[in-house]
C-alpha cells in the first residue's frame, strides 16, 4: 500500500506540474515535491514518540506527510497515534490532499496506529502569529511533535498585509520561505523536530540576518543536505535556486557535531556524508550567524588555502559599497549616448577585460547620466575604483566578476555607478592604481570565486559577502598589482600570482 501510495502521488504531481500554468504557481512560490526527496526528508526524523502531532505548512497534494507516516509506522515501535495538520491555500490541489489523507488514515487503520487528519484552506502565516503571539486576540495554541515542509518560494513585497502583520510579530524576513520556517519552528514542542527543504541563500546575505539569528537561538541543528546541481531538486518547475534541505529540533543545547551531506540531486544512494564541529558550521561570536557549508575535501582545501589570508577590508582601509544609481529612480536623467552636461554611467555591460570599456553599444542601458544638483548625490568623484557585479547569470562560470574603473580611460571628473555594481573603495576615495589592480586579480582569481560558491549558496554577490571575506595584506596586493598592465591575465597567470603570494606571504 505504501509504495502505491508514493507512485500514485509523483504521478499526481507530475500531472499537475504538466496541466497547471507554471506561471499560476510561481505567483503563490509553490513548487510540489518529488516522492524521493520526501522520503529522504522524512527519514532524517529521530525522536520516538508515541503521539505524533505533524505540522504540513504549504501541503500540496500530501506528500511529505504521507512519507512522514510511512517512515513511522514502519518503524519496529510505530506510534500509538498520529494527528495532521495541513494547510493549502490552492483549491485546485485541496481535493487531492483529501484523497492522500484518506489513503494515510487506512494505511495507519491497517497497522493499528490511530489517525487523524485535519485541512485547513486558511492563510499559514495569519494562522499561526494568531496561536503563537502573546496577547489579547491569541487564540487556542497548538504544539507540534514532527513538521515537515517545502514552504512557498516567494519574495515578500515592503508594503504588503503580510510584511506589515510579520513585523508587528517581530519577525523580518523578506521571502515567504523564511516565515513559513520561522513560524513553523514556534509552533513546535520543546523536542520537536522540524525538516525543511529552502533555498540555501538564508544561510547567508545581510536579508535574512534575523531569521538566520532566530532559527539558531529557537533550534539546534543536526544535518544539512546541500544538492550540488542547481537543476536537479526541482527539474519539473525549472527552478535554479541552489536547494538544502535540514533537520533541526527544538532545543537550546547545540550538538557538538553536525552532519553536512550533498547528492548531486535524487539519488540519494550516492549521498556524501560527514560529520562536521558544530562551530565550524555556525562560527562563535559572529553577528551575522553566518551558515558555513564546507562539504568537501576539495572543499577544506580551499578553505585551508583562504585562511592564509588574515586581512580584512577594514585593515586595508577599504569599504565595499552598492552602485548608488537606481536606474528607474533617476530614469529622467539618463541619456543612451553621452551629450554635453552628462558624465559616464557604467553598468555591468561595460565590463571587459579587466576593466571599463565605455561607452557600450546596447538597446537596453543608458551609457550616461546628467550630473546636475538632483543628481550629485549619487555621483562619485572620478578615481581607481574595483567594481563587481551583484548578479551573475544562473550558470555563469564565474560567481564574481571584477574589473578596475581606471580614470585614466574614462575620461570624466565624475562617475555614476549602477546599482548592479558593487565598488570598493578608500572611505569614499579612490585607491591607489597598483593596490585596485591588485585587489581585482584576487577577487578574479579560481580561489576566491571557489571560496566564495562555498560561502555562499545564491547567484547575487552582496556587499555584506564580500565585507565578510579575508584578503591579502596591503603589501601583497600591491605586489600582485604590479603584474596588471592594460588587460586582465588570463586565468592561469591570475592564479599563479595569487599561489606564490600564499606561498611566500608577506
Amino acid at each position: 500500500m505504501t509504495i502505491e501510495l508514493s507512485n500514485t502521488l509523483d504521478a499526481i504531481r507530475k500531472s499537475l506540474n504538466g496541466t497547471t500554468s507554471r506561471v499560476e504557481r510561481s505567483k503563490i512560490g509553490q513548487f510540489f515535491t518529488p516522492t524521493k526527496i520526501a522520503k529522504f526528508m522524512a527519514s532524517l526524523f529521530q525522536q520516538k514518540i508515541q503521539e505524533v502531532r505533524i505540522l504540513d505548512p504549504g501541503a500540496g497534494t500530501g506528500v511529505l506527510s504521507a512519507s512522514l507516516i510511512e517512515a513511522l509506522i514502519s518503524k519496529e515501535r510505530p506510534p500509538h497515534s498520529i494527528r495532521v495538520v495541513a494547510y493549502e491555500i490552492d483549491t485546485g490541489v485541496i481535493p487531492y490532499l483529501r484523497n492522500t489523507m484518506e489513503r494515510c488514515r487506512m494505511i495507519c487503520r491497517d497497522v493499528g496506529v490511530s489517525f487523524y487528519g485535519e485541512i485547513r484552506s486558511r492563510d499559514f502565516i495569519s494562522d499561526a502569529i494568531a496561536m503563537t503571539e502573546e496577547g489579547l486576540f491569541m487564540t487556542h495554541r497548538e504544539y507540534f511533535t514532527h513538521a515537515i515542509l517545502n514552504p512557498p518560494y516567494k519574495k515578500i513585497n515592503g508594503e504588503s498585509t503580510i510584511r506589515q502583520l510579520l513585523y508587528s510579530a517581530g519577525i523580518e524576513v523578506s521571502n515567504l520561505y523564511a516565515a513559513f520556517v520561522w513560524l513553523t519552528a514556534r509552533m513546535l514542542a520543546p523536542g520537536g523536530e522540524i525538516v525543511a527543504i529552502t533555498p540555501r541563500s538564508f544561510c547567508n546575505g545581510p536579508y535574512f540576518r534575523r531569521f538566520r539569528k532566530g532559527l539558531i537561538e529557537m533550534m539546534s541543528l543536526q544535518h544539512i543536505h546541500v544538492f550540488e546541481s542547481r537543476k536537479k531538486a526541482f527539474g519539473d518547475d525549472a527552478v535554479l535556486q541552489e536547494n538544502v534541505i535540514f533537520h533541526a529540533i527544538k532545543e537550546t543545547m547545540k550538538p557538538e557535531n553536525i552532519l553536512l551531506s550533498s547528492s548531486e540531486g535524487m539519488d540519494f544512494d550516492r549521498t556524501l556524508t560527514k560529520s562536521v564541529s558544530y562551530d565550524r558550521v555556525v562560527l562563535p561570536g559572529d553577528r551575522d550567524a553566518f551558515i558555513h557549508l564546507v562539504l568537501s575535501e576539495e572543499d577544506n582545501l580551499i578553505t585551508q588555502k583562504m585562511n592564509r589570508f588574515k586581512t580584512t577590508l577594514d585593515h586595508l582601509g577599504l569599504e565595499v559599497s552598492t552602485g548608488p544609481v537606481v536606474d528607474f529612480r533617476a530614469q529622467k536623467y539618463l541619456h543612451k549616448r553621452p551629450v554635453k552636461g552628462t558624465v559616464p554611467l557604467i553598468y555591468p555591460i561595460h565590463f571587459k577585460d579587466g576593466f571599463i570599456q565605455w561607452p557600450a553599444e546596447s538597446q537596453k542601458k543608458s551609457n550616461a547620466i546628467e550630473a546636475l544638483k538632483q543628481t550629485k548625490d549619487i555621483l562619485i568623484k572620478a578615481d581607481y575604483y574595483v567594481l563587481t557585479k551583484r548578479f551573475s547569470s544562473k550558470e555563469e562560470k564565474r560567481r564574481v566578476v571584477a574589473v578596475v574603473y581606471d580614470p585614466h580611460l574614462v575620461k570624466a571628473s565624475v562617475v555614476g555607478f549602477e546599482n548592479h555594481i558593487n565598488y570598493f573603495h578608500a572611505k569614499g576615495r579612490g585607491l591607489s592604481p597598483n593596490l585596485a589592480k591588485g585587489l581585482a586579480l584576487y577577487l578574479n582569481s579560481t580561489l576566491f570565486d571557489r571560496y566564495f560558491r562555498i560561502f555562499s549558496g545564491h547567484t547575487q554577490v552582496n556587499a555584506t559577502d564580500l565585507r565578510k571575506m579575508r584578503y591579502p595584506s596591503h603589501e601583497q596586493l600591491i605586489r600582485m598589482g604590479a603584474h596588471m598592465k592594460h588587460h586582465m591575465p588570463d586565468q592561469e597567470t591570475v592564479d599563479a600570482i595569487l599561489r606564490k603570494e600564499c606561498e611566500n606571504g608577506d
